[in-house]
């Protein structure tokens, strides 16, 4: 630690800052591993051989450095993430045995399909704070309506680009910033931005705008509204409204969520759009063309250790929902959106689609059993528009079990299950299940 701090302070003599000016850059730093093995499962029901099953286990790597900030007026930091991914069975090639599999569910692929042996990424970013006011350029993983860091599988989805948040104002918080790419979960690679429709090796975009707010109109109500746009794709707002009321000895929580998204650019002309800036064609209008009203209502209500919530959501017909989508291996789907419906499985957004869920949890610390959580849900979708006319259904049924060690040798030792049902005529049915392990180490 001595060694770290000599180091420290020389480099920052050496940029022309004093060793007490740095103090806090040092003093305030954070450094943890997280260890992760996952196992997953997916075994898809009503496909050619299996066409698109995956089973993969690997164990994933996770080091994030947070610096503090130096003294002063403005003060600068830097924070670093790397990652590492190992294989440690699965991922054998399509066609092996007789058996058409889809590996690339936790990792990258090799030329002839299988999955590698391993995989890593990394970034760097860099800070400055002005009073109430932070702006971040570099590695970016937020977690905003408009924009979701998926963190379903064995490492995190990452982005580059650069964020401002303010809190100048009391219960007020300000974002704004630019995107420009993504790093996939299943990835090593930088990739370009798009949505669900277009393919690799067609358009794409790097230019990912955005902006808005969370307003704490008082401790229990809380409003918020964000922008973004994706050139030649969408504009996308958001509003939404959270509030929480005591009903006796529980609580009811209602969260409101509305998104209007529209084509943008390219996206908005028949040639754009047969350029590839295009979205999915096969529910909706069939033409390609972003256009599109979501909204959601869920209420929840908590009494001890229980946790009912019901809720509904509604997408208009003449196009799916639509957010960034580079999530699993280049060019597929794997990103996370921010609705409610976003599960195992499925996220329950093609167009006019109506879905109806549900979900108990319970938090067995009510009964002496601190760090045991469990949970069911059920979400059924219905009138499901097809471009060539039909109408769909589908529903999902998920279980979670989640152990947390609280005292011994084993203190903060996690360990997860999450099992999932899928079925339905809008998609392939599957089921699946995740074997989750994660441990975190602190380092600083």
């Amino acid at each position: 630690m001595r060694k770290t701090s000599l180091a420290l302070a020389v480099a920052a003599s050496t940029l022309g800052l004093s060793q007490v000016a740095f103090a806090d850059f040092i003093g305030d730093s954070k450094a943890n591993l997280t260890l992760r093995n996952f196992y997953f499962d997916n075994d898809v029901k009503n496909t050619t051989d299996n066409n698109g099953a995956a089973r993969e286990w690997g164990q994933g790597f996770i080091f994030n450095y947070t610096s503090g900030f130096t003294e002063g007026t403005v003060g600068f930091g830097v924070d670093a993430v790397g990652m590492l991914g190992v294989r440690l069975d699965g991922g054998g090639r399509n066609n092996k045995d007789g058996r058409d599999r889809t590996p690339g569910a936790l990792f990258p692929l090799e030329s002839d399909g299988s999955a590698v042996d391993d995989f890593s990424k990394g970034g760097l970013t860099g800070k400055v704070r002005f009073s109430k006011t932070e702006a971040r350029i570099g590695t970016l993983m937020p977690k905003l309506p408009i924009l979701t860091s998926n963190d379903g599988r064995l490492l995190p989805q990452m982005f580059e680009g650069g964020m401002i948040t303010s809190n100048e104002i009391d219960n007020l918080t300000l974002t704004a910033g630019q995107i420009e790419h993504a790093v996939g979960r299943a990835s090593s690679n930088s990739t370009s931005l798009s949505i669900d429709g277009r393919s690799v090796g067609q358009a794409d975009s790097n230019k990912f705008y955005f902006g808005g707010g969370d307003w704490k109109i008082n401790k229990d109500l809380t409003a918020q509204y964000y922008y973004a746009n994706l050139e030649d794709f969408y504009k996308q707002h958001f509003a939404g409204l959270g509030h929480n009321l005591a009903l006796g000895e529980g609580s009811l929580k209602t969260d409101l969520r509305y998104f209007r998204t529209t084509s943008d650019g390219k996206n908005g002309s028949a040639a754009g759009r047969a350029a590839g800036y295009t979205a999915n064609t096969t529910f909706g209008d069939g033409t390609g063309e972003v256009d599109n009203n979501t909204w959601s209502a869920a209420f929840t209500y908590s009494l001890r250790g229980h946790a009912l919530m019901l809720g509904y959501q509604r997408v208009s017909e003449d196009s799916n929902f639509v957010q960034l989508n580079q999530g699993g291996v280049e060019g597929s789907a794997g990103a996370s959106v921010y609705l409610l419906t976003d599960r195992l499985n499925h996220n329950f957004t093609r167009a006019g689609e109506r879905t109806t869920f549900g979900q108990y949890s319970y938090d067995f610390a009510s009964l002496g059993v601190p760090g045991l959580k469990a949970s069911v849900a059920y979400l059924k979708g219905t009138n499901i528009q097809r471009a060539n006319g039909e109408q769909n259904k589908e529903w999902e049924r998920d279980i979670a079990l989640d152990y947390v060690f609280q005292e011994g040798a084993l203190k903060g030792l996690g360990l997860g299950w999450r099992n999932g049902v899928l079925r339905g005529n809008a998609a392939t049915d599957a089921d699946q299940n995740r074997l989750i392990v994660s441990y975190t180490i602190p380092l600083l």
